[in-house]
């Protein structure tokens, strides 16, 4: 492994020298390669001096220091701190050196940044007066947060730990020689790779988190909740093991749907400029944080998990069970079929509808007869109306930060055969739908008075959404990013879910 350290103290000769020679001396003993740069040895000037830190020639000092970062695959920083935070001296390197090109890019997708320092891990060591507790619970730790989130982070370095000692004033020789050999202590740890085992769960704990993209379950079991509250008026659902046995079933299925979503479309998500955090897939196969065998596991596990939850609830539901099967099992093909083949429906122009009617007639049923409705109750179809129609303008608009990736892939949404407009008016078009569908509903008393009360919310939302997407449409703003367009529609879908679910629930 290549190590670099880098002394930011501006005498070499102190504590922080000390430690820098004596994790150094660790990481030889971890069988690595270690250079060191004592920033006080550098000749450079710390200020960016022109309008873009890019403008400033870099010299040759800096330059040998950028061909150090790029041969490291470790990263160690050694410093004091001083009013909370870095040095001057360390600062002034930061700024110099992790400039845009070289640390960091700018990219219309995402946050808008992306770091260019990723594969390489980081190791801070600092020196305080402070104790470190007061340090960490009154100060909440700047320096180290500056460091490891908002420099080193962002720039892509992955994991960043941290080591503090103090208080320096006043310390003992013992206690700085036990500091020195905690030095050496953590630099051994290297023999074990980059990244230890908890780091490495850690990582793709978080990494299969992104991949499920939670944020879009909630509609689903506001949805089911609803249909389960139909079948059983006198409440008492959440208590019922059946209830949540049935949602497991639909959880599960949701998970394997993304999953296979982020396989089928991986064409289309590696060549997208707009992704966010509601259109472009979780990119956990884009950005290698998963890999296609782990994603495929995945799919198995939670089919299998499905197949074993949907027996069980063939075993205990009240409901007929061909029914219950005849459901599931219509829905399961309909979600799984909206990237997979043979049907691929999003590749067709018939995925907005598919994830309308899984979203809404699908769940909404499946919570029905889970808790004994029978299907051909038309309670749960009229119950399901107003929520289809609400979810077809968010589901539409997702595909147009898509829409050129997506007619690279030949993914055929509304968006590539409609084009950017045609799809805002069209969103226009189903919110005014919805909206009506959901007034309609409340003063004709349909689906039990689940809707009584819903126009409250619904069609000052609903004038808001318009609004939107009119201002849109006259922009006359090419495709891109609709992070604004997304929540307003997003949030206009829930008013459908949630509104009957208290309603039935009370």
């Amino acid at each position: 492994m290549n190590v670099l350290i880098i002394l930011g103290h501006p005498r070499v000769e102190s504590l922080c020298g000390a430690l820098a020679r004596a994790y150094g001396d660790g990481a030889r003993t971890a069988a690595a390669e270690v250079r060191q740069l004592n920033l006080s040895e550098v000749a450079f000037d710390p200020h960016v001096r022109t309008q873009s830190p890019n403008q400033q020639m870099l010299e040759p000092g800096l330059r040998e220091a950028r061909d150090l970062i790029v041969w490291a695959e470790h990263l160690v920083f050694v410093y004091p701190t001083w009013w909370g935070t870095l040095p001057a001296l360390l600062k002034g390197f930061l700024d110099r050196v992790f400039t845009p090109g070289f640390a960091f890019r700018t990219c219309d997708g995402g946050t808008g940044y992306q770091g260019l320092l990723g594969g390489r891990s980081a190791q801070l060591i600092t020196t305080m007066d402070t104790p470190p507790l007061i340090h960490r619970l009154v100060y909440r730790q700047p320096g180290r947060n500056a460091m490891a989130r908002a420099t080193l982070g962002f720039c892509g370095i992955h994991p960043v730990r941290s080591l503090v000692f103090g208080p320096v004033r006043g310390s003992s020789r013992e206690q700085r020689r036990r500091w020195l050999e905690r030095a050496r202590h953590a630099a051994r740890q290297l023999q074990h790779g980059r990244v230890t085992r908890w780091e490495g769960f850690r990582h793709k704990t978080r990494a299969w988190l992104r991949a499920l993209r939670l944020q879009f379950y909630p509609m689903t079991w506001l949805a089911y909740t609803a249909g389960a509250l139909a079948a059983n008026p006198a409440g008492g659902v959440f208590g019922n093991p059946l209830f949540w046995l049935g949602y497991l079933c639909l959880f599960l299925l949701e998970v394997a749907t993304v999953l296979i979503n982020e396989q089928v479309d991986f064409p289309s998500d590696r060549d997208n400029r707009f992704f966010g955090p509601f259109t472009g897939g979780s990119r956990v196969l884009v950005d290698g944080l998963l890999s296609r065998r782990e994603v495929a596991a995945g799919v198995a596990l939670s089919l299998l998990a499905f197949v074993a939850a949907t027996a069980s609830l063939l075993v205990l539901t009240p409901g007929s069970v061909p029914v219950v099967l005849a459901v599931l099992g219509v829905l399961a093909v309909l979600a799984i079929g909206y990237t997979a083949p043979p049907l691929k429906l999003s590749y067709r122009g018939l995925g907005e509808l598919d994830v309308a009617i899984t979203h809404s007639l699908g769940v909404i049923l499946c919570g029905f007869v889970f808790l004994g409705g029978p299907w051909q109750d038309p309670l749960p179809w009229l119950l399901s109306v107003p929520l289809l129609l609400a979810i077809l303008p968010s589901i539409t608009l997702s595909g147009i930060p898509d829409l050129e990736a997506d007619a690279a892939a030949g993914k055929r949404t509304l968006a590539v055969r409609l084009g950017h407009r045609g799809v805002v008016r069209l969103s226009i078009v189903f919110t005014g739908l919805a909206a009506a569908a959901a007034l309609t509903w409340e003063l004709l008393g349909l689906a039990m008075d689940a809707y009584a009360g819903i126009g409250l919310f619904v069609v000052p939302h609903a004038l808001w959404l318009g609004w939107l997407l009119y201002r849109r449409l006259e922009s006359g703003n090419r495709p891109g990013r609709i992070d604004g367009l997304m929540v307003a529609s997003l949030t206009f879908v829930l008013w459908f879910g949630l509104v009957p679910v208290l309603r039935l629930a009370g």
